[in-house]
């Protein structure tokens, strides 16, 4: 709020007016220069980071009655249970475990040092032979 003074010679001490107009420039001001920091800020929250996913710190699920395991190994060796595979045989071995029950739940356990890539052509191949239930397993995490 602001006052207008009256000039004049007899000016009286509760003579004022009082101006109801309210002054947002600086209100502006502020919102500009927030809008201008978002504006930086946000392109840059979007950065490619390394990320290491091997551990897991939800609730672990019980596993199902007969689980089947497909795990790849650091040097890329790749196993159904305990038996040892190449991936051009992975989905007939597969079929072989399940009885050729395309509802079963395949765990994919992958060693931390192997590629990205891996997983996913082990994946796909599993995708191409009709299994689509595929979960990934991790680690639990240990805190401290």
């Amino acid at each position: 709020m602001s006052i207008q003074f009256n000039s004049g010679p007899m000016v009286k001490r509760h003579n004022y007016q009082q101006n109801a107009e309210m002054n947002i420039t600086p209100f502006v001001d502020v919102m500009l220069v927030l809008l201008i920091i978002f504006m930086v800020a946000a392109p840059l929250a979007t950065v490619d980071v390394p990320v290491d996913l091997p551990s897991n710190s939800a609730a672990a699920t019980p596993p199902p009655t007969d689980p089947l395991y497909i795990s790849v190994q650091a040097d890329g060796l790749l196993f159904v249970q305990e038996q040892s595979v190449v991936l051009a045989e992975l989905a007939g071995v597969v079929q072989g475990a399940t009885g050729g029950r395309l509802d079963t739940r395949l765990f994919l356990r992958g060693d931390q040092a192997v590629d990205y890539g891996t997983l996913m052509r082990v994946m796909n191949n599993l995708q191409k032979a009709g299994y689509n239930q595929i979960s990934l397993v991790a680690a639990q995490e240990l805190t401290p």
